[in-house]
């Protein structure tokens, strides 16, 4: 099966928190490393269509799902999360809440 990364994106949201969103513009790139995990991670703005914010479902192969809580987070909260808790993007970042002003491509 073909999907667009947008498609693919838009599915996902719903499946693993259950948010219908809408896809802004690309923002950038990350390649992650930490073996046995390898991947290029694609960043776009998302805006939320709803509130049901929810756990979902993440049906990765061999295993059950490994989400176990959601919750939106203000940028001082996100701040505080200890350096091992946060997405290696932050680390170029001054604050959390200029995640939407970086474009490229970042190793994590």
């Amino acid at each position: 099966m073909s999907e667009r990364a947008e498609d693919c994106l838009a599915r996902e949201f719903n499946e693993e928190v259950g948010l219908s969103i809408e896809i802004g513009k690309f923002l950038f790139a990350c390649e992650f490393i930490q073996p046995p995990l390898h991947s290029i991670e694609l960043f776009f703005e998302v805006f939320s269509l709803n509130d049901q914010l929810r756990i979902g479902s993440d049906p990765e192969p061999g295993g059950p799902s490994i989400i176990q809580a959601v919750k939106f987070m203000a940028w001082n909260e996100i701040e505080k999360l200890p350096a091992s808790q946060r997405h290696g993007i932050f680390k170029y970042l001054d604050h959390p809440s200029k995640i939407t002003t970086i474009s490229g491509y970042f190793k994590v």
